[in-house]
């Protein structure tokens, strides 16, 4: 049996010893990484350390369960007869990477039916690992993730923000989002790892994460991470938001915070972007 119960623990440990295997490796060679290509307009960067990583990912996975799915970023879809999907991020962050900024993640979660039951964030840099399993919580080091307050910060929000690849430079929606964010918020992160935003929100250092167009192979591990931990997902017009990797981008576009945060943030983007609502 591919599964081995409702709780997925057997994947989670699977894809921890994974994550982490991989965080060794990139942290061993980050002195030394070299960039391969550049991916298309947007200036992303693809390099050898993403390879490396992603072949010891993908073979930890395949081994432990051969009839599931693979979404990988650099390899692409890996089909199999299964509903399963695995999400592999191997590294999160190359485009730091390749300006020697150690601000990156490994990344691996895992949808049912497209939807996410299980997530794991590893930073090789610190060590830590988060994890979390749909009805069950998100955890790392300490125990269980608090999440963000639900009290709006009397200065203003601490936001991540990320956008796909997708998304041109004079994009009009993005700028005035980022515009919004940047008139209304304390401090507005572009930390170019996904990743690191999401398991930063579910560990409540930070109070929100903003995405236009996000892209679809991390997006659902991270936000179990931050749903776990009692984050609440909501499109950019307030409505109950589903992360998934399949379908179109347009569809990726998020609000994830909680409480006062979450209102202050809706209201905003709605004066700020009327267009969306």
């Amino acid at each position: 049996m591919p599964n081995s119960g409702p709780d997925f623990d057997h994947e989670r440990q699977v894809a921890v010893a994974a994550a982490e295997e991989a965080g060794g490796l990139l942290r061993s060679r980050f002195g030394t990484a070299r960039c391969l290509r550049t991916k298309g307009g947007s200036g992303d960067v693809q390099m050898d350390l993403d390879l490396a990583a992603e072949k010891l990912l993908l073979s930890r996975i395949q081994r432990h369960f051969p009839h599931d799915r693979i979404l990988s970023e650099e390899a692409g879809l890996l089909e199999a007869a299964g509903e399963r999907t695995w999400l592999v991020d191997p590294l999160d962050g190359s485009n730091n990477v390749a300006i020697g900024l150690p601000t990156y993640v490994v990344g691996i979660g895992l949808c049912l039916a497209g939807a996410p039951v299980m997530g794991v964030v590893h930073e090789p840099v610190t060590g830590e690992t988060w994890h979390a399993v749909r009805g069950h919580g998100a955890y790392g080091p300490s125990g269980a993730l608090p999440g963000p307050d639900r009290t709006l910060p009397r200065p203003g929000p601490v936001v991540a923000w990320t956008q796909g690849y997708a998304v041109a430079r004079g994009d009009v929606t993005a700028v005035a989002l980022r515009g919004t964010l940047e008139l209304h918020c304390r401090r507005v992160l572009q930390l170019w790892a996904p990743l690191l935003g999401w398991s930063l929100l579910a560990r409540g250092t930070i109070d929100a994460f903003v995405g236009y167009r996000a892209e679809g192979v991390d997006l659902p591990t991270g936000a179990l991470l931050a749903a776990e931990a009692g984050v609440e997902l909501r499109t950019l017009s307030g409505a109950p938001f589903r992360p998934g990797f399949t379908g179109a981008d347009t569809g990726r576009s998020f609000v994830a915070a909680r409480g006062e945060t979450l209102a202050y943030l809706l209201e905003r983007v709605a004066a700020g972007t009327p267009g969306l609502a």
